[in-house]
């Protein structure tokens, strides 16, 4: 719950409870549990009695999608769960689809103003574009401005990476040297460095939309703040610059200077790309990867470096297609986001066309796949054919070779001498997939990789069972080096 909470996602839990005439009477796992959710949710609700169950769960669905999307937990006592109705309830109407609120005219106006005279703007898109369902939007947006763009992990598909206008590959100077950022459906928060320096410039002016009011101005006090719904305000910006004829040039030094930097950073991860070193570096696997992703690919990444440099290597073509582990950092969702969408595709029927999902595509580092693992059973228990990668570097971030390893031993014990970062190197998770049934690969060479990518992807309508992929990966093998190392002092 926490995690929705987080990130905005719409979820209902209903738990079960101890009957309610065993309530003070030390019933089994007996727990004040309402208390307990209450501060990770947006309501947290026993009903009152049965006859209240259906009324409770229509508030429930409209606290949840109501403004920012978040957890509801309702408590059911076991004798509720258990009761036998003489008739069916009365049920209330279903709850109407969340209002779509506007800006004031004059709002929009001086969010033009300000874009209009900045020398260099800058456009974030968050994954509240995906909640509100707005990439339609602000496609038409971005491309009658022709103003930069970055994307924001799981804002990644509301326009695709390899869109003219993204320069998710000058990211650092990008937000560095922007005098103006306009932020839709994004938040400064860890994950934008709070919008301060070092890695913004300490003058930056913020246009703000977004739905949830208490959001606005957080860190940074915006000079434009719009409460809004992305869907309705950003059309209204759209026609502001329409009557006003004003786009942005790409002839302008900004635009230059942000190619430029694209294209320097984009030769740099080549040298790491093409090394073809063994055992293999993040970048030379992430890129044989990426050359194999059909681009309705649902990719879900967890891991340290396995997901930091994945959200640079494998582009996403569609929202709501790239899942990680989210405002919140947490580790271990993978597999249970990658079973929730696998489910989608397998059980949900038509009226999930509309989201375009392909394949599943678990990318795991191996820390994370150990918080979660065995839900590879769940995966083969339904059937559900999700691909599950896991980039095996032995330990969190980077580990070590056995030979450091065995070293580590043989100088005291290990609990004092390994790294508290360090995994068992050798480690063959592919062998897990056996117990249940399914195919496992151990991989150690790109050409390796490539084979089994292919038997991977290739007639996956007519593969039923989950496919678990060991990729031996450098334990030193790390991200390209940074300007700014992600942990700032400006994050603390």
């Amino acid at each position: 719950m926490a995690n929705a909470q987080s990130n905005g996602w719409p979820l209902i839990v209903i738990g079960g409870a101890a009957d309610s005439k065993q309530e003070g009477c030390g019933a089994f796992q007996e727990s004040p549990q309402v208390q307990w959710a209450a501060p990770y949710c947006k309501l947290s609700v026993r009903p009152s009695s049965i006859h209240a169950i259906p009324s409770t769960v229509e508030r429930a669905v409209r606290i949840a999608t109501y403004g920012r999307p978040g957890a509801v937990y309702i408590d059911l006592p076991g004798d509720m769960i258990n009761y036998e109705l003489s008739q069916a309830p009365d049920l209330p109407l279903p709850c109407p689809p969340p209002p779509l609120s506007s800006a004031p005219p004059s709002l929009t106006l001086d969010a033009y103003n300000e874009i209009a005279a900045s020398h260099n703007p800058l456009v974030i898109i968050g994954k509240g574009c995906v909640l509100a369902r707005a990439s339609s939007e602000v496609r038409r947006f971005i491309e009658y401005t022709q103003l930069p763009f970055l994307l924001t992990p799981m804002g990644k598909g509301v326009l695709e990476d390899t869109h003219p206008c993204c320069i998710g590959a000058a990211r650092s100077l990008a937000i560095s040297s922007c005098d103006v950022i306009v932020l839709f459906g994004a938040r400064l928060n860890w994950q934008l460095h709070f919008g301060m320096p070092p890695r913004f410039n300490s003058k930056v002016r913020v246009v703000q939309v977004d739905i949830c009011p208490e959001e606005l101005h957080s860190n940074v006090q915006a000079v434009v703040a719009i409460n809004g719904h992305l869907r309705a305000v950003v059309p209204q910006l759209t026609e502001v610059f329409k009557v006003k004829g004003f786009r942005f040039s790409k002839d302008t030094k900004w635009w230059k200077d942000l190619v430029v930097k694209c294209e320097k950073n984009r030769v740099d991860s080549e040298d790491l790309v093409s090394d073809r070193s063994i055992p293999m570096n993040f970048y030379c696997a992430m890129n044989t990867l990426s050359k194999h992703l059909p681009k309705d690919s649902v990719i879900v990444s967890e891991g340290a470096s396995t997901m930091d440099i994945g959200r640079t290597m494998l582009p996403t073509y569609f929202p709501g297609h790239r899942l990680d582990a989210g405002t919140y950092g947490t580790m271990g969702v993978g597999l249970g986001f990658a079973i929730a969408v696998a489910s989608i595709k397998k059980f949900g029927g038509s009226r999930y066309d509309h989201l375009n999902i392909g394949p599943v595509v678990c990318v795991e580092g191996d820390s994370a796949f150990g918080f979660s693992g065995m839900e590879i059973e769940t995966a083969a228990r339904y059937e559900l054919p999700i691909i599950c990668l896991i980039f095996n570097n032995s330990g969190i971030s980077f580990g070590v070779n056995m030979e450091t390893w065995e070293q580590c031993f043989a100088s005291g014990p290990p609990s004092l001498t390994l790294p508290p970062v360090a995994l068992k190197p050798g480690t063959r998770y592919d062998k897990i997939a056996a117990a249940f049934g399914c195919e496992g690969f151990n991989v150690t060479t790109p050409e390796s990789f490539d084979r089994v990518l292919t038997h991977c992807l290739t007639d996956r309508s007519v593969k039923k069972l989950p496919i678990l992929v060991d990729i031996e990966i450098d334990p030193q093998s790390q991200r390209k080096p940074q300007e700014h190392f992600w942990l700032t002092k400006s994050k603390i």
